[in-house]
């Protein structure tokens, strides 16, 4: 019998729902989402809980096991009381989002008492990743997001590391100087660096088309960014003995080099051999990671 999870991934703009099952295959019907944004309220995220919870388990197919609920948010979290306090959502600081799913599931499904787990999405990308992706078959890996912000997660024996909350593997908000990984490295603040150097583009697409084309204030603000990635990895890569780090997001794909400009500046940067030796690669998985993630919380178990 197909064992099939529901799997949400709520994040800064939306909230997506997919039905997944046990080989990690996303039921394409099924997939559907809402949008939410920093002013969204906690009636309205209950509302698109419910709302995308309903669409995905309208398309359960007949006869499968139903194993259960997985959940990847936007951070900080709080895991042991199932809550979540993302930075780009002020006003749902708080918010019941085990609660909120788990209500939604027993409304459209009739379960009586489902399995819902939560992790942040950057730890959901992680086990998508080490299950499916890249980092399939490491015994310890990271993957990581270079985007609009910087975050990532870890996994070790196939198992993601949650911490005292739920939120290791916030590798943006490290420090490299005075500055956070996530201020230097992050798209918006590599288009904000070169913009004070002279460049004069807008965005990250901006600044990788600059590049290609030989502008040397674009290429300055990329190796900037790869070169602090790879030096925030080294470090976790010597603190944690890390096989392969698995790198995604969009600001990653900024020129076709990133992640080797990344693998060089961590080889150059740890201390030790066996850090030095980490595998750096690019995501396997791309978008579809954390939501995969999100499934394999209860399908992994």
């Amino acid at each position: 019998m197909t064992r099939i999870a529901l799997a949400v991934d709520l994040g800064g703009t939306k909230i997506d729902a997919a039905l997944i099952d046990d080989e990690g295959a996303i039921l394409a019907p099924s997939r559907n989402r809402r949008p939410t944004g920093p002013a969204i309220t906690p009636d309205g995220l209950r509302a698109a809980v419910t709302d995308v919870v309903s669409r995905a388990l309208a398309h359960l197919p007949e006869g499968a096991e139903f194993a259960g609920a997985g959940i990847g948010s936007a951070g900080p979290i709080d895991l042991p009381t199932g809550s979540i306090h993302p930075v780009n959502m002020p006003g749902v600081h708080g918010f019941g989002l085990v609660e909120a799913v788990r209500d939604a599931v027993i409304a459209s499904s009739g379960e009586f008492d489902p399995i819902v787990r939560l992790r942040h999405d950057g730890g959901c990308l992680a086990l998508a990743e080490s299950w499916l992706g890249a980092a399939a078959g490491a015994r310890t890996s990271l993957s990581l997001v270079v985007s609009t912000g910087v975050g990532g997660g870890v996994v070790m024996g196939g198992i993601p590391i949650g911490g005292a909350s739920g939120n290791a593997g916030h590798l943006g908000q490290m420090h490299v100087g005075e500055l956070t990984v996530e201020e230097i490295a992050a798209g918006p603040a590599s288009v904000r660096w070169a913009q004070l150097q002279g460049w004069h583009g807008e965005t990250g697409e901006d600044l990788a088309r600059s590049a290609a084309e030989g502008d040397r204030i674009a290429r300055a603000a990329i190796e900037r960014s790869a070169k602090t990635v790879g030096q925030a990895l080294a470090d976790a890569s010597s603190l944690l003995d890390l096989e392969v780090i698995a790198i995604s997001g969009g600001f990653s794909n900024v020129s076709d080099d990133y992640v080797d400009l990344v693998a060089a500046a961590l080889r150059d940067w740890a201390a030790l051999p066996y850090a030095q030796r980490t595998r750096v690669v690019r995501s396997a998985l791309g978008g579809d990671g954390p939501i995969i993630g999100a499934a394999a919380l209860v399908l992994r178990a």
